[in-house]
């Protein structure tokens, strides 16, 4: 006797949506957080203030503005809260790598050489396009937007600012109603970083498990910002909604032709200098944008060059650049390169002001926004904003800083742009640099395809377990390098 069975039909498995929403790639999620960030700033601008809920009884933000504010304030806090740490830890890392180099003064001195020729490059192209369009004297603003920025750098302020008040870079402020805020310094952290660095080259094998500890933490608090960073879509929601919300299109129109010259400028440096540059070096353009456009793109997101810098190495060293020169020149780069935030932007900004208030500018006025911007990029010290560049540029040739409030509106919008730019110029000089210097793995460069991010992060998994792997008394030994013996980068392709 045969029995037969018949199951009932199955049902099918129910998708998890959460598991559905990080299986998009990341490139697609900050897409749609760029554009569910305009819809709901346009939408928060719609419903419009609320009466009376202001702090002195005005009008106050609705809710929707409020919570994109929350949204994108403490996405931000959270990149901040990671930089202190990360600034010495890879500073230190870096310069403590050099040690591993055959050639190591010769790549230092030529790396900061193409830092400064990109930079006269890109704050020439913003003085000839603020020259030709005069933006201050084409915008619709007023004077009454004009206020001095509570974040002000001039020369003495800069200067002054290079020597630690204390080992931490952190300084406290007292608030009328008797609370005290901590902050820090990035340009003060960087000058401690860049002394015990050098400190420890000089002691040599004595530092070797202080590097280790170094090193260590660095892996820590890297992981700690990938985490981060893939918070970036939902950052993006709130930091662009916030912006259209709280000053919606008329800000972006009425500075609509500093808008475009800033745009159109990064534009120049992005699409027509780097390009050249490579050319000139023998070096494949699409190889080159195809490699880095995971860390350009995370750059636009998160408007932060420190924040991105674990991935502009990791693209850098995909692209056949060594790790021991990487791990130096891309951690220097985030704090001292900007051609965005401290070469056009400034620039442009200058001349804003210049033409808005009538004070006409000669010859050495326009020597002096080149030489600001050459030598004073590390007061940007790689984080949001310029505005301590634009005030250091403004006091320098004895322009109005009530100028800077002109320009705070549209700041959110140019600065995704203008950390964008930063984070591939960041990628760009090691790679033309390696390339001159004959260290350049040629074949992983030429190999180098666009990826995604989650694809460098399976990379980056995959290196870390091999080198648990690695039997701890050759890592004792510390095994040195130098710089053509690097291994041969395999992309990964999502």
């Amino acid at each position: 006797m045969s029995i037969s069975t018949s199951s009932p039909t199955a049902t099918p498995a129910r998708r998890n949506p959460l598991r559905a929403i990080v299986g998009i790639p990341f490139g697609w999620q900050v897409l749609i957080g760029l554009i569910l960030g305009v819809i709901l700033g346009l939408v928060a601008a719609q419903i419009g203030p609320v009466p009376g809920a202001g702090e002195d009884g005005g009008d106050g933000a609705n809710w929707l503005t409020t919570t994109l504010q929350t949204i994108g304030s403490i996405f931000v806090t959270l990149l901040k809260a990671l930089v202190p740490p990360l600034i010495f830890l890879a500073i230190v890392t870096s310069i403590a790598n050099l040690r591993n180099v055959t050639n190591a003064a010769r790549l230092a001195w030529k790396t900061l050489l193409w830092f400064a020729i990109t930079a006269l490059i890109a704050v020439s192209i913003g003085i000839a396009l603020g020259a030709v369009t005069s933006p201050g004297a084409n915008s619709g603003v007023t004077a009454d937007a004009a206020k001095a920025s509570d974040t002000q750098g001039g020369w003495m302020d800069f200067l002054n600012g290079l020597v630690p008040s204390n080992f931490l870079g952190i300084s406290g402020s007292a608030g009328d109603d008797g609370s005290v805020s901590l902050s820090f310094n990035a340009l003060q952290i960087l000058v401690i970083s860049i002394a015990v660095g050098i400190a420890v080259l000089s002691i040599g094998d004595k530092a070797e498990p202080f590097l280790r500890f170094t090193g260590s933490a660095l892996e820590i608090v890297q992981k700690l910002l990938w985490w981060v960073i893939r918070l970036a879509p939902i950052g993006t929601v709130g930091l662009l909604g916030n912006a259209v919300a709280s000053y919606g299109w008329d800000a972006i129109g009425s500075l609509g032709v500093f808008v475009a010259d800033v745009y159109i400028g990064m534009a120049i440096v992005l699409l027509v200098v780097y390009p050249v540059l490579l050319k000139l070096n023998g070096l494949s353009i699409g190889s080159f944008f195809r490699g880095v456009w995971p860390a350009t793109s995370l750059g636009f997101v998160s408007r932060s060059s420190l924040g991105t810098m674990p991935m502009t190495k990791s693209v850098t060293e995909r692209m056949g650049v060594p790790s021991h020169y990487a791990s130096f020149a891309v951690p220097l780069g985030a704090t001292t390169k900007m051609d965005g935030c401290a070469a056009i932007y400034p620039a442009l900004a200058a001349i804003f002001v210049a033409n808005f208030y009538g004070v006409p500018l000669g010859i050495t006025d326009y020597l002096l926004i080149v030489l600001v911007s050459v030598l004073g990029s590390a007061a940007t010290a790689g984080m949001t904003g310029a505005t301590v560049m634009l005030t250091l540029t403004l006091s320098t040739l004895g322009l109005p800083l009530e100028g800077v409030g002109l320009l705070l509106a549209i700041d959110p919008i140019l600065d995704m742009g203008r950390t964008a730019l930063n984070v591939t110029g960041q990628a760009l000089v090691p790679v033309i640099v390696a390339k001159r210097e004959k260290i350049l793995d040629r074949p992983a460069y030429d190999a180098a395809r666009r990826t995604s991010f989650q694809a460098i992060q399976a990379e980056q998994a995959r290196e870390a377990e091999d080198l648990a792997d690695v039997d701890a008394p050759a890592v004792a030994a510390g095994t040195t390098h130098s710089a053509d013996g690097d291994r041969e980068a395999q992309p990964a392709t999502a």
